[in-house]
């Protein structure tokens, strides 16, 4: 299984990565309306992969909502230790594992469904990335990426965090953050069409919203 790292000197480990789980844990309401969303287009049984699933909040709280097969492959074997813990607290079957997302250890044609949320900006190898991602696919399978876009203003930055109600200190330290870390590592709308036109996905779609981008990917009929 490939682990080489697949970040932009990002390689969110121990207390980092579990102070990163205890505040995204603040927005876990997000996380079970992203869940409801997705549940709706999914056929029974499908088979769902979420890359940089980080916590896993959630795959997991996809798994709660029916008989899915969901898997989450993060290049980080503390979010892989901490999302298996939360998918055991919630008595749900979801397999966390350890790997690269420019080099997936799947097999063609796999997965139904796949997520990426707030994490490609940090893949050292965003191309190989989505041109994995269009592999695992199955023929006719979606793909969401959401994250940020580099032309944010500060403004919409400040309203979106305050929007977390993450507290005053946490607030401050996510707001720095973003402005000074993960925007410089994010994509503009047009940077992500010149990405998407290089692989072999047959459809795209692009959505734009206060701070951030929603891209949805189709891979073509067989």
């Amino acid at each position: 299984m490939a682990t080489t790292k697949a970040y932009k000197g990002l390689g969110m480990e121990g207390a980092t990565a579990r102070w990163y789980s205890g505040l995204t844990k603040k927005s876990m309401e997000d996380f079970k309306a992203l869940a409801r969303a997705t549940a709706e287009k999914l056929a029974p049984g499908a088979s769902v992969l979420e890359v940089a699933p980080g916590p896993g909040y959630f795959a997991v709280e996809l798994a709660k909502l029916g008989e899915y097969r969901v898997t989450g492959l993060d290049i980080s074997q503390t979010f892989v230790e901490i999302a298996r813990a939360n998918a055991a607290e919630a008595r749900v079957t979801v397999e966390f594992q350890r790997g690269n997302a420019a080099e997936m250890p799947f097999a063609d044609d796999t997965f139904d469904y796949l997520l990426c949320r707030a994490a490609f900006k940090n893949f050292s190898e965003p191309g190989k990335a989505l041109q994995e991602m269009h592999r695992v696919l199955k023929p006719g399978g979606r793909a969401l990426i959401i994250d940020l876009r580099r032309d944010a203003s500060n403004e919409s930055i400040a309203k979106a965090v305050d929007e977390m109600h993450v507290g005053a200190v946490n607030g401050l330290v996510t707001k720095l953050t973003f402005r000074f870390m993960l925007l410089k590592r994010a994509y503009t709308r047009v940077e992500f069409e010149e990405m998407v036109a290089e692989t072999d996905f047959q459809g795209v779609e692009i959505r734009e919203d206060l701070i951030g981008l929603e891209i949805g990917l189709t891979k073509g009929a067989a």
